[in-house]
């Protein structure tokens, strides 16, 4: 495939012109910049698409020489990068890399940054743009956005092609009252147009070609509505427990920790009308609409649209897994949902009665996320009444993880003297067409920052509608404590009364 063609890979040259740049992560001696951010840097600079200067200033709490900062980072690309180190280019990234440690809340340690940058920018002649990755626990998301604007970093000048730009990990809040309050300090230090709030299930290649899919294809968009459209489901499933997570695990849950940001994002994408065109701003309008379209959640009675539950005792492989309550750091009294199932109903002209399931849990039977699109079935005039026409649904399955792809599955007749069906996959997989050495996702989101394209990222009123639609529901769960908690067995496809959640309209999970 032509990447120069690609929509969200236009004018690529222009990547080739970011200005130099000094990225500081905060947080740089943790897993996240290890597994992660230095692959990625290092992967574009593998393919050119770095600047000429680029600097990388690691800022955190633990003491390191610069380095020792280098050769850690070093192991880290050995040992999570998609290619293996080529020396020149290598060389030239860790020249460039220092550390500064500081307390988040020490003022004087981001005086320090400034000096560091000042110094390099008097050594180059020229001013340069200057990124902030905040990788740190949310607990000091506000004081290092304070110190940036104390301290004179953050430069609010949104005019400037050279204005400081700050990335932000989830997650966006705890409800929409912590969200509205991140945003309102976020607002006061910089401009929504520095701000990324970075998401890296924006980055997956799957989730960008499902706008390519949706609206570059006559076939889809016209039957992409309710005349056509039976349910949407989408499932984030994870193998793994908590690890050694636990301790942050079980103040967040799996509607904070998955289904506030990844899994709304993937409805936003599959629901969102065409933009007026591919700029940033125009798909983000419409990530916004069709959030705010979607009704209130019903979270009482029969017809409740929300199930949740923890995870108990099972088998995984084969081998025996613990129950949450079992794990590392987490209460044995804990009422913390590892599965949460909603049904969305989204009140526009397009969706009005078409469901959408959401769910996502962990230790579940397989590490998977998708979008199902189950389409309607034709009148029952021609097939119908015998047991051998086995009509199923057509369905179009995006597959966004482990492996990226694309699946439809339709009815055809079985080869014989008889009129026999049966249902059958068309199977588009990206590793067999373009190759398995595909860009991780945030080697996209970082390039991206750094041009200052905000299209893969989130706005801020997208946040506080998406919390304002889960918030009353976290509110609702913790006055019930364990009250309907239910649980599901390590391994298996999550509580049994999720299914009844699909039943009522008599549709069932695609497992």
């Amino acid at each position: 495939m032509d990447e120069s063609r690609h929509p969200f890979l236009e004018g690529l040259s222009k990547h080739r012109g970011v200005p130099p740049t000094v990225a500081v992560i905060f947080g740089a001696s943790g897993d996240l910049t290890a597994r992660k951010l230095l692959p990625a840097i290092y992967n574009l600079g593998v393919d050119n698409l770095l600047p000429n200067e680029f600097h990388l200033i690691g800022f955190g709490r633990k003491p390191i020489t610069d380095e020792s900062f280098r050769d850690n980072m070093e192991s880290a690309i050995l040992e999570h990068s998609r290619r293996r180190i080529k020396g020149e280019i290598w060389q030239r990234v860790r020249a460039n890399m220092t550390y500064n440690s500081s307390e988040y809340q020490d003022i004087d340690g981001y005086k320090a940054l400034a000096r560091k940058i000042d110094l390099l920018e008097n050594k180059l002649g020229r001013k340069v743009q200057r990124i902030f990755y905040i990788s740190t626990p949310p607990s000091v998301f506000e004081q290092i956005i304070e110190s940036l604007g104390e301290s004179g970093l953050a430069q609010a000048n949104s005019n400037s092609p050279l204005a400081s730009k700050v990335i932000i990990e989830k997650p966006f809040g705890r409800d929409l009252e912590s969200a509205n309050n991140l945003n309102n300090l976020i607002n006061k230090v910089f401009q929504e147009s520095q701000v990324f709030r970075i998401d890296h299930y924006l980055g997956k290649e799957t989730v960008q070609d499902l706008l390519v899919q949706r609206f570059a294809n006559a076939i889809f968009e016209p039957i992409w509505n309710r005349e056509y459209i039976d349910c949407v489901q989408i499932t984030v499933a994870e193998k793994l427990g908590v690890g050694n997570r636990g301790g942050y695990y079980d103040g967040s849950g799996a509607l904070r920790d998955m289904v506030q940001n990844h899994t709304m994002q993937l409805v936003a994408l599959t629901a969102m009308e065409p933009p007026l065109s591919l700029d940033p701003e125009s798909i983000r309008d419409e990530k916004v609409k069709v959030i705010r379209s979607i009704q209130p959640l019903n979270l009482i009675g029969d017809n409740s649209d929300v199930v949740r539950a923890q995870y108990k005792e099972g088998l995984i492989d084969g081998e025996k897994a613990r129950a949450y309550i079992d794990e590392d750091g987490i209460p044995k009294d804990s009422n913390t949902e590892t599965y949460a199932a909603l049904r969305l109903m989204i009140n526009n002209w397009r969706w009005k009665g078409v469901p959408f399931y959401i769910r996502s849990g962990k230790r579940m039977a397989l590490r998977t996320s998708e979008i199902v699109i189950r389409f309607k079935k034709p009148p029952g005039i021609l097939f119908s009444g015998e047991k051998h026409f086995n009509v199923s649904d057509n369905t179009m399955v995006i597959h966004i993880q482990p492996n990226e792809g694309i699946t439809l599955v339709m009815n055809s007749k079985v080869p014989g003297l008889e009129t026999r069906m049966q249902p059958v996959k068309m199977h588009f997989s990206y590793a067999t067409t373009f190759g398995s050495n595909t860009p991780e996702a945030y080697e996209r989101l970082i390039l991206d920052a750094m041009i200052g394209d905000s299209t893969l990222f989130i706005r801020g009123d997208e946040t506080e509608a998406s919390w304002k639609l889960l918030s009353p529901l976290l509110s609702f769960w913790e006055e019930r404590g364990k009250e309907e908690l239910k649980s599901y067995s390590a391994g298996s496809w999550g509580p049994s009364i999720s299914d009844s959640l699909l039943a009522q309209k008599m549709h069932e999970w695609r497992n």
